[in-house]
């Protein structure tokens, strides 16, 4: 029986995809299990057991997962990319309409009324004249499972649209509008733009992404959003940038204090997956990738270990070895393997960054003293059998 830990509420449907006959569920924070299903939960500063072999995000973003000491101590972490993307690209929308029209200023405006209601909104209706979307120009930075979705609204919007991502997958650029205006220069997106929206994960190359220097570069009375993740735009810089009128509105799904007090800032509360369709989309995601590495060591949308999979050949045992991506791995796993009369059958190595993941199967007895004499070798992280 596999143990899985709930960190967080996770809807009832997707946890039926695991068998009652193979499964116990925990509710608890607890990592004295196989496997863990989270979403938003940070856990930076929790200390794992050597028998958490997994970890899954119902969710895209994993900075609330300590991903290289996952990875470091043999444990795969999964997200879900893409389980929520029409959510998100909706509320995008949804955003770019409130930033042109003032909706949200007008709305706390007609509630402040206490009477003559109908002179009030007909004499002060007009401060809250905005441009309507279609005719303008929208540029969408980060190309991929949102944001390749949001460009392809936008020309149904009858927008112009520019799209930017030097990482854009061959699957998200075939699936763009031939309408959408790809460029490889960011500038030419800054300076074209009446509206700039955000799709790109939060990491070292996109911290501050959006700052004073490109601020400059954009025409005035841009309006910005990020929906996608907190520290992508500097929040001193884009306050100033308001205070001055060179940024006419900024839409944030990631709010905090500095930002509620900001002029001409309109904040949501994290809403872009919540959804019921994109929390069932994400979960169901979390819970197949969990199961099917535990129950077959296939990797599917793994953040710190490659994609690695193989159709299990019949009358098997199953070995998977995690390990650091340096020479002379295979050929240490196929001598220790040999020595003990054990015959692999098949085998598939895919490496990504520092890390590798080897899935082999093999005839001959295996026993727990052969899994710690292979997992003894520097370098390998964890080894797992699966019979």
């Amino acid at each position: 029986m596999y143990k899985i830990a709930l960190f967080n509420k996770i809807p009832q449907e997707s946890l039926n995809i695991m068998s009652n006959e193979k499964y116990i569920i925990i509710e608890e924070e607890t990592t004295d299990v196989d496997g863990i299903i989270m979403r938003s939960m940070d856990i930076h500063n929790l200390k794992f057991s050597k028998q958490l072999k997994a970890i899954a995000r119902s969710g895209a973003g994993v900075n609330n997962i300590p991903i290289e000491r996952c990875a470091e101590e043999g444990i795969v972490v999964f997200n879900s990319p893409g389980g929520n993307s029409n959510a998100v690209c909706e509320l995008t929308f949804m955003s770019l309409i409130m930033s042109s029209r003032r909706i949200a200023e007008s709305i706390n405006w007609t509630k402040s009324l206490t009477s003559n209601v109908v002179d009030a909104v007909e004499r002060g209706k007009s401060q809250f004249v905005g441009p309507e979307l279609k005719g303008k120009t929208l540029g969408v930075i980060g190309m991929g499972n949102v944001g390749h979705l949001v460009a392809n609204m936008g020309i149904k919007f009858g927008m112009e649209v520019i799209g930017y991502d030097p990482y854009i997958s061959m699957k998200n650029a075939l699936a763009l509008s031939w309408d959408v205006q790809y460029s490889d220069d960011v500038n030419e997106l800054y300076r074209r733009s009446d509206y700039i929206t955000l799709h790109v994960p939060y990491n070292e190359e996109t911290k501050n992404y959006i700052n004073k220097d490109n601020i400059k570069i954009m025409k005035d009375g841009v309006r910005i959003l990020n929906l996608a993740r907190a520290g992508i735009v500097n929040e001193d810089d884009i306050i100033e940038a308001l205070e001055e009128g060179k940024v006419a509105h900024f839409i944030c799904d990631l709010p905090n204090e500095k930002l509620l007090n900001a002029r001409n800032v309109i904040c949501t509360p994290h809403l872009g997956g919540s959804t019921p369709e994109a929390e069932g989309n994400c979960a169901e995601m979390a819970v197949t990738e969990l199961t099917e590495y535990l129950e077959k060591g296939n990797i599917h949308n793994s953040v710190n270990f490659p994609d690695c999979s193989m159709d299990r050949n019949p009358g098997t045992q199953r070995i998977v070895v995690l390990n650091k991506n340096i020479p002379n791995m295979i050929g240490i796993l196929a001598s220790g393997l040999s020595k003990h009369n054990i015959n692999i059958i098949g085998m598939v190595n895919k490496s990504k960054g520092d890390y590798a993941c080897n899935i082999i199967d093999v005839i001959g007895e295996f026993s727990e003293e052969q899994i710690k004499e292979i997992e003894h070798h520097p370098g390998i992280l964890r080894v797992m059998l699966i019979k």
